[in-house]
């Protein structure tokens, strides 16, 4: 799949079947979320890989009752949580550069790669942002100075997902000055 049609394609998957995903995907996974850009190069972004079925529904348990993306924490075969690291991005000499919380950005373009390639090899996801990330962090052994961003269950999509109506380009470019 061409880089255009992953980006124009991929889609929040919140049904799965039960077929497993492989290690060796899962690799491939997280090496493209490892290559994503980070702040001077800190890297501050690990990876939890969640396979048990009880730590899924227990992280489900950290979720809002309103966020729609329970059913698909419990039903993929595996969820993967994305870890930063505090102090590292967005600092020079251990101390913070600006009030930016730059690890999140870092996070971020890591999610973003690691969901991109997953629709590139056939496999969906849904980026789970709203939760209790301490109550989470603590079930996943999130140490203090690290913090958990986000998690997105990973697995086969069961059906198709439609495109939401996106903004055209008039309405989202600026030329020289903001306009609100």
């Amino acid at each position: 799949m061409d880089l255009d049609a992953a980006i124009t394609g991929r889609r929040s998957i919140r049904k799965f079947t039960a077929a497993p995903v492989a290690d060796k995907d899962l690799e491939t996974l997280v090496d493209a979320a490892r290559n994503a850009p980070s702040w001077a190069n800190t890297q501050c972004v690990r990876y939890v890989v969640v396979r048990d079925p009880a730590v899924r529904k227990a992280l489900v348990a950290c979720m809002s009752e309103r966020n729609p993306a329970k059913q698909a924490v419990e039903q993929a075969p595996v969820t993967v949580a994305f870890v930063a690291k505090l102090g590292l991005a967005g600092h020079k000499a251990g101390k913070p550069v600006d009030d930016k919380d730059w690890y999140m950005f870092d996070a971020g373009l890591a999610v973003q790669n690691f969901c991109l390639k997953a629709h590139a090899m056939g496999l969906g996801t849904v980026i789970v942002g709203f939760f209790d990330y301490r109550k989470a962090g603590e079930l996943l052994g999130v140490p203090q100075g690290w913090e958990l961003v986000a998690f997105t269950p990973v697995g086969v999509p069961e059906g198709g997902a439609s495109a939401p109506a996106r903004l055209g380009l008039n309405e989202l470019v600026h030329a020289g000055r903001f306009r609100a």
